[in-house]
């Protein structure tokens, strides 16, 4: 089964593609991950990536796919996968399907997580992240101590509430299109209530996929 993840900032989309991944029995791939090692293996992809993130640019769309393009063919024989954060525009979109019919594979299902956005921002500006392993954490103050690693906790700039508004408004600009996009195509979207426990959510998950496993 393939499935993308779409979803606001916070919605959980990441911890939820997480559990699906383990529940399936194939890899997650996200965006930033699969980057990130195409980079560090000097990859002709990963170098052109580098590049133009040393320049302070965004990675243009061909890179990414081919990037993505390569990481599934490495972890995707024959399996599943799920991915997280690889689409984000129309653009991105139609290049996955390209690369997944070059693949001889299809997309099963795209789940797009559902939250009203002051709950986003609520949720939000209570997360601070460790500054060493960027481990993600709710309701702990600033300089509080990682649990992981004993990195000191901060709050990111762009988790202050203006800016995660800017950032979600963003979001809707992008993926509205996205979805509508992939409603004309296959029909394949399933709209999952982000709002609850993470057993709560993944419930739905699982519901809206009709597969069964433990969610913890």
């Amino acid at each position: 089964m393939i499935v993308v993840l779409l979803g606001p900032p916070g919605a959980g989309k990441g911890t939820q593609g997480e559990r699906l991944a383990t529940c399936l029995g194939v890899p997650k791939l996200a965006t930033g991950d699969v980057l990130r090692d195409a980079v560090k293996r000097g990859t002709p992809l990963g170098l052109a990536a580098k590049a133009a993130m040393d320049r302070g640019d965004l990675v243009p769309d061909d890179v990414i796919l081919g990037i993505m393009k390569d990481a599934l063919g490495m972890h995707n024989k024959g399996r599943g996968v799920v991915l997280d954060g690889v689409v984000r525009t129309v653009p991105q979109a139609e290049g996955l399907a390209r690369v997944l019919r070059e693949l001889g594979r299809t997309l099963d299902a795209v789940l797009v997580f559902d939250i009203d956005s002051e709950e986003l921002v609520s949720r939000l500006s209570a997360r601070t992240v460790c500054s060493n392993c960027q481990t993600p954490y709710t309701g702990r103050e600033p300089g509080s101590k990682c649990d992981k690693c004993g990195g000191t906790l901060v709050r990111r700039k762009d988790d202050e509430p203006e800016a995660i508004r800017n950032r979600l408004a963003v979001y809707e600009r992008q993926t509205a299109p996205v979805v509508a996009w992939y409603g004309a195509q296959n029909g394949a979207v399933r709209r999952i209530d982000a709002l609850g426990s993470m057993d709560d959510v993944f419930a739905r998950v699982a519901g809206a996929l009709d597969v069964t496993c433990d969610p913890a």
